[in-house]
């Protein structure tokens, strides 16, 4: 049995860690007797050798986080195999100094119990990692959920970043949404934000590969997901091979434990990139002859080049009864059943076209409910959560 050593004054810190169900002896002690040195404070545990997490409560105090970064240097220079995660509610402002001083999570001060287990987690998975001398995404990865579509129009773009919003209210630390459509993407647009970096940016170098540098230059919402729009212009697409895209995914599923891909309409070769990397695939469709033939064909493409990721999840988006069509000739045309159905919604548009997602503006509205039951296709039930409201902008 492994050892977690918890530095904070905060009882329902405690209980969270308590809560997050890990089978490790947890040792708590106050904020103020967290020593300078790594060996010192390992010391404090009865088997010093057993200690693989400290979690360390800045308090959002300046000073008090200055100390613990020095710490957490020092205790990977000298003990490796501990992970450090610090708590602190300036998560935005010291998450860069954080990883590069050896962090290996950054949690909010009143993190959901579901983010603190995501965390406790990955520091075991990196502890095993060291131990074993493997890279640590070889046990540990994070669901990749592509949404698709063979045409465009039928709502793509809206689909991937509610289903993104709702799951970064369920992990807000642990969500990150990814603007593949290389040439014409808007997911920026979208969510209201004016991002710095963009795709080109994060794939013109070996970023895509550093997993400290990346989170850096990735664009933060109000709601706390991570956002890498697409690129500024057209041409920048030229650049973008699929090889980029292979490695930009591999590094994002080792940090985040819900990535979420806006794929381009139709099959490019960086939308099939994508799929090869995704343990999910939401395929869009409309009440309408072409998109529902374009998407028998699609599936047909994805099981001959053998891209079937494990779980398919069939939406259709915009549906109305004055079209000729319904859902069960969805279902009878594909083979499959049809898993979400949602309804045309002017209120959907109008907050996509506001660039706040109605599952944050109007939780209640019948569709925000549908946006959520599809998240929690990927998330633990209560997901639903996702109805805090949170409005502005914010982007880094």
């Amino acid at each position: 049995m492994s050892t977690i050593i918890l530095a904070t004054d905060s009882r329902s810190l405690s209980r969270s860690i308590r809560l997050a169900g890990s089978d490790d002896e947890l040792m708590v002690i106050a904020r103020d007797q967290i020593p300078a040195g790594a060996a010192q404070l390992l010391a404090l545990a009865n088997a010093p050798e057993e200690v693989r997490t400290v979690i360390l409560d800045g308090g959002g105090d300046p000073e008090t986080e200055a100390r613990v970064l020095q710490l957490s240097s020092r205790m990977q220079q000298s003990h490796p195999q501990v992970s450090i995660v610090l708590v602190t509610p300036r998560g935005e402002e010291i998450a860069l100094r954080a990883l590069r001083s050896g962090v290996r999570d950054v949690l909010p001060t009143e993190a959901p119990v579901e983010d603190v287990r995501w965390v406790l987690r990955r520091a075991a998975e990196s502890a095993q990692a060291f131990a074993t001398g493997h890279a640590l995404g070889d046990t540990f990865t994070g669901r990749v959920i592509a949404v698709a579509s063979p045409k465009g129009g039928v709502g793509k773009t809206t689909i991937a970043t509610h289903l993104a919003a709702v799951l970064a209210q369920h992990s807000p630390t642990g969500t990150v949404l990814v603007d593949l459509d290389v040439q014409f993407g808007d997911v920026a647009a979208a969510l209201d934000l004016e991002p710095t970096y963009t795709l080109g940016d994060v794939l013109s170098g070996p970023v895509s590969t550093d997993a400290i540098a990346l989170k850096s230059l990735l664009t933060q919402h109000a709601s706390g997901l991570y956002v890498l729009p697409g690129v500024r212009n057209p041409a920048e697409a030229d650049n973008i091979g699929t090889g980029n895209i292979s490695r930009l995914l591999g590094t994002l599923k080792r940090e985040f434990r819900y990535v979420v891909l806006d794929t381009a309409p139709g099959l490019h070769e960086q939308t099939l990139a994508a799929l090869d990397q995704a343990t999910d695939v939401v395929l869009v469709c409309g009440l309408d002859v072409p998109s529902l033939r374009g998407m028998r064909k699609e599936l047909e493409v994805l099981e001959e080049l053998d891209l079937e990721p494990l779980n398919i999840h069939v939406v259709v988006n915009m549906a109305d009864k004055t079209g000729g069509l319904s859902v069960a000739d969805v279902a009878a045309t594909l083979g499959r059943k049809v898993d979400v159905v949602l309804p045309r919604s002017g209120k959907l548009l109008r907050a996509t076209n506001a660039g706040e997602p109605l599952v944050l503006s109007n939780p209640r509205d019948p569709v925000s409910k549908d946006l959520s039951a599809l998240a929690g296709r990927f998330a633990p039930l209560g997901v639903g959560r996702a109805g805090r409201q949170q409005r502005g902008r914010r982007s880094r």
